[in-house]
Order: structure tokens, then sequence, then C-alpha cells
């Protein structure tokens, strides 16, 4: 069934008006999702004309979606595969910090998503504050975005020790990655929650794609991109 607000697949309701709504079009969350819905899902996205994101996609799903449609690509670092029909206009600049190596996949679907969505984006990976100096190494670099978001799991320290030394907005992702009273990223959660350093805006664990696309709509504001 179609209408002008959704396409009714019965196993999916696609928001059709999601771009005029909110700038973007709907995303995919690929992870539960069985390879015929999916294959249903990019084809109506794809015969509508939309580029399509899908996050938290499998190898399989990608083997799968890639005899189906030529022009998928798979983000393995990210796990995220684009069908992109149209150009994608890129403005300002986002800066994606990670405070440790184990961090770097969260903050890679950060990357991913910001940059499908129309942002360029440099990365800062493993400066975390075990080595604090690396982040003033590096801080000049990362104060030139217009955003910046900062990846940590652990204790979860870096985010408020960067939003302290910068003038921008700064988005901070608690991880899963620590041993066992990290408690699988509650404590960076609750450490980013409760920092004093004024400006941060925290995000779920784990969750690099509201994180790329919020910093994604506050760098295409501020470049002045409609």
């Amino acid at each position: 069934m179609t209408n002008e607000k959704y396409i009714d697949l019965e196993f999916a309701k696609l928001d059709m008006e999601r771009i005029k709504r909110r700038g973007y079009s709907e995303t995919v969350f690929c992870e539960s999702k069985t390879n015929e819905q999916l294959a249903k899902i990019f084809e109506t996205f794809e015969l509508s004309g939309l580029n399509v994101l899908g996050t938290r996609a499998s190898e399989l799903q990608y083997d799968f979606l890639k005899e189906k449609f030529q022009k998928i690509q798979y983000n393995n670092k990210a796990r995220v595969l684009t069908l992109i029909q149209k150009p994608v206009k890129k403005v300002g600049l986002i800066s994606v910090c990670t405070a440790g190596t184990g961090d770097i996949a969260v903050a890679e679907e950060v990357c991913a998503v910001a940059e499908f969505f129309g942002s360029y984006v440099k990365k800062f990976y493993d400066i975390g504050v075990a080595g604090v100096h690396r982040v003033f190494d590096n801080i000049n670099e990362i104060k030139k975005a217009n955003v910046v978001v900062v990846v940590a799991g652990m204790e979860g320290t870096l985010g408020g020790i960067i939003t302290g030394l910068v003038d921008v907005p700064v988005i901070a992702v608690p991880t899963s990655v620590g041993y066992g009273s990290s408690m699988n990223g509650i404590s960076a959660l609750l450490t980013m929650l409760n920092s004093c350093a004024e400006g941060m805006t925290v995000v779920n664990i784990d969750n690099g794609f509201n994180a790329g696309y919020s910093a994604c709509q506050i760098n295409r504001k501020i470049a002045g991109d409609k």
C-alpha cells in the first residue's frame, strides 16, 4: 500500500516524508532484518530515487545485497551499507576523536554516517587520557571543526577534557569497551552525563549513528548549507 506519507511493505512502513521533515531520508537498521526484507526495503528506496544508508549490517547481508544492487557499497569497519544514486555535497568539518584504538569501530560508524549525509570528517584516533599529551598535540587541528565527536570507553573521561578545550559543540559517545566494572559502557556513559564541562551532549552507548547524524545536522547549519 502507498500513500503520501509512507509505503507499506507489511513488515515495514517506509517513511517517505522524512526527507521533507528532517532534511534526510530514512536510515535502515539492518541488524535483525532478514536478507529478503532488506532487499525489498533497499529496492523500494532505490526506485524512489533516494540514497540509502544501512547501519549495523553484516558481511553476509552485504554479500546477499550486492548481487541485487550494483551500486551498493559496504564499509566493514563501520558495518555500514550505502547505495548512492545522487551525488552528496559535503560541507564544513567534523572532528572525530577516539580515546583508544578499541573505540575505532564506533567512530567509523560516526564518520560513515556524517559523510553520507554531507559532512567532511577528520579523524583523531587513540588520543586518550592515558597519554593526554596526545590531545594537546592535536587540539589546534581538532578546533578547526564546526563540531567535535568524542568516542570513548573505559571511564569515558576524554569527552569532558576535549569539551573544556574547544569552543564548538561536542557530542560524546560512550562505548562498551572496557573491563568488568566498566559495565559494558555504563561507566563511560555516567562519566559523560555527569561531566561539568559545558556544551557536551551525550548519546547512547555505541550509538555512532546518532552521533554522526546529529553532528552532521549541526555542522551543516553552521556551514550555512540547507
